[in-house]
């Protein structure tokens, strides 16, 4: 008996059988091609696989419904079936546009279109084809475009009233995308929080930002509504603000050495010209003169800035040997008196002490 049943069925079980087969086949295929592999190869080997699982899924389908047709079960279970069958091949059908708008994506990113921008497009045609599918099966199965509205309307309020945070941070995240205060690759911080990294991915409800110890933190996306964000990858230049402390013995040397250290930023091709430099004595301090720098660098990568306020710095100590003048460093001067009783202690009447 169970001989003449798998003879009966053969077909339908060896199309299904060989269908299937041939689907893992290409999905190990698929997993095993190089990144380098051409856009066009893909596509046709997802298309040629969507075939072949649609294949086994109407021979899943037919034999099925031979089953149901030759043991005279219900009618119910081959309307089941069909229903079944209808929703494997638009969720195939589904797959393999969500493949094509990934593969869109993924060349519009490699042409140097904003990361951001298309992964949001990417996600917004995603929701619009689900949809459409949606009210599609529905209309198809007798259920009014109008009903099927209605119906998402008062499911949307519910799903309003059970999840106020998501929506909130679902809403937020299409005003990030909107308003722009950074982009995925952008470097952010935030004064308000212990926020600072690089942005990796803006995603529905969560932003994940790669901190600088190189640890994913994941921020909801309601947050960024109501905390400052500073972006510093949107810099256009960086700044060399420092104050150079000179000897007070030195104080005839002072105007020299301004001048020699303004002189020098005029000339350094690392400093953007069209910004402000300024470089003056500003300051009597407690235990030396003090000399403000301060100026702009063309570069807003850190390396670089790092490098180019390193030459800064070391023209400026050449400067400052140059002119006979040097450094000071925090000291207190202390004044004793002396006295001329007898077994009094005479005190040194200058000793100068670090601070």
């Amino acid at each position: 008996m169970i001989k003449g049943f798998f003879l009966k069925y053969a077909v339908e079980l060896g199309l299904a059988s060989a269908s299937l087969f041939i689907v893992l086949w290409f999905e190990f295929l698929l997993r095993r091609l190089e990144p380098h592999t051409k856009l066009g190869k893909k596509i046709i080997l997802h298309i040629v696989q969507s075939i072949f699982f649609i294949i086994f899924v109407l021979s899943c389908n037919y034999y099925a419904s031979t089953l149901i047709s030759d043991y005279h079960l219900k009618s119910t279970l081959d309307k089941a079936v069909d229903v079944v069958t209808l929703i494997a091949i638009g969720l195939i059908v589904l797959r393999q546009v969500f493949f094509l708008i990934n593969l869109l994506q993924n060349f519009q990113i490699n042409k140097g279109t904003d990361p951001t921008s298309a992964r949001i497009l990417a996600r917004v045609i995603k929701i619009a084809i689900t949809v459409i599918l949606v009210l599609l099966f529905g209309n198809h199965y007798g259920l009014s475009l109008s009903g099927l509205l209605a119906f998402g309307g008062i499911g949307g309020i519910a799903i309003g009233l059970a999840g106020k945070d998501i929506l909130s941070n679902f809403f937020s995240g299409v005003l990030l995308f909107y308003d722009r205060q950074f982009n995925i690759g952008d470097w952010i911080s935030s004064p308000d929080r212990q926020i600072e990294g690089t942005v990796v991915e803006i995603g529905w409800r969560l932003t994940k930002i790669m901190t600088f110890d190189h640890r994913p933190l994941y921020v909801p996306n309601s947050l960024f509504s109501s905390i400052s964000v500073e972006n510093p990858g949107r810099m256009t230049n960086r700044r060399i603000d420092t104050n150079i402390a000179l000897r007070y013995e030195d104080a005839g040397k002072v105007s020299a050495i301004v001048a020699d250290i303004r002189t020098m930023l005029v000339n350094n091709p690392d400093i953007d010209q069209n910004q402000t430099i300024l470089v003056y004595f500003n300051e009597f301090a407690d235990s030396s003169l003090n000399i403000l720098v301060y100026c702009f660098t063309k570069t807003t990568k850190w390396a670089r800035w790092l490098e180019a306020q390193q030459n800064v710095y070391l023209k400026i100590i050449d400067i400052v040997h140059q002119n006979g003048a040097d450094f000071a460093f925090n000291t207190q001067t202390l004044y004793l008196e002396n006295t001329t009783d007898s077994g009094s202690f005479n005190a040194p009447t200058r000793p100068t002490l670090p601070k």
